[in-house]
């Protein structure tokens, strides 16, 4: 089995066998080691490019935008619109599908006059095992996945990108907003704002890994279990600050945070 070592020297061969590369960037653990990565290797002739839509968290994107400006990195942001089509508000299961198709298809547009440009995703070893309509959308589009290609793992991706200096080593797990409505249960935008209202909250207050699921006028928090106590400590506040962004109820989810559930 190779070292963590020999996988990043191989993932820096791969990258650097491109003349041009177009890194899919959203600012999280994966897409920022590989960017970075990317930048190392190819210098200008990788670009960074993250979305710009309501599904973002306006922190988040921030956040993203000004790291790789302190890092030089060439970066361009362009705007998705994946909320703007039915197929995505209507949220039957294949969302990310859609979300990552029409970031694909702007890519290729807007970079078309870049000429011979590869497009690159952060999909890792570990994604392997899921199932990821997102996926099926870099396959439409010829999009490599060099993390993968070079069998990383995201410990071994954190590892990395603390030896780097990267402030996403440590950074928590991170999904699109749409991804707070449970399967089958229509999109609204409105509903999306409410969302990063109530998340911005958890946040302020201190908490790193959390979700809020959208469940009509009812919050449903998912929280790391060791922050049970701290959530209990100061529940009143917390109750009442997410009420004040719209919600009738709010609960706390006793199973604690769970990556990839929406239900």
């Amino acid at each position: 089995m190779n070292s963590i070592e020999e996988k990043e020297k191989a993932l820096l061969e791969e990258l650097s066998s491109y003349g041009a590369l177009a890194v899919a960037y959203s600012g999280g653990v994966d897409s920022t080691y590989l960017a970075d990565c990317a930048h190392e290797t190819l210098g200008r002739n990788a670009m960074m490019v993250i979305a710009d839509s309501p599904s973002i968290p306006r922190e988040e994107l921030q956040k993203a935008v000004d790291m790789a400006t302190e890092r030089g990195w060439n970066l361009r942001v362009i705007q998705t619109g994946e909320h703007l089509q039915e197929e995505y508000l209507e949220n039957k299961g294949d969302r990310c599908f859609h979300c990552k198709n029409e970031l694909f298809s702007k890519m290729e547009t807007i970079l078309s006059e870049f000429g011979d440009i590869v497009l690159a995703h952060g999909a890792i070893e570990d994604d392997k095992g899921d199932i990821r309509p997102g996926a099926q959308a870099a396959a439409n589009h010829c999009v490599v996945a060099p993390l993968q290609n070079a069998g990383l793992y995201k410990k071994e991706i954190r590892i990395l990108s603390e030896r780097r200096g990267l402030p996403t080593a440590e950074k928590a797990s991170f999904a699109c907003l749409g991804s707070r409505f449970p399967t089958g249960t229509r999109i609204e935008l409105k509903a999306m704002e409410q969302v990063e209202k109530a998340e911005a909250i958890l946040r302020e207050r201190g908490y790193s890994q959390y979700r809020v699921r959208h469940h009509g006028d009812l919050c449903r928090i998912e929280i790391d279990p060791a922050d049970f106590e701290k959530l209990m400590n100061e529940r009143i506040e917390l109750v009442t600050a997410i009420k004040e962004t719209g919600y009738r109820f709010v609960t706390l989810d006793l199973g604690g945070y769970s990556m990839g559930s929406s239900a």
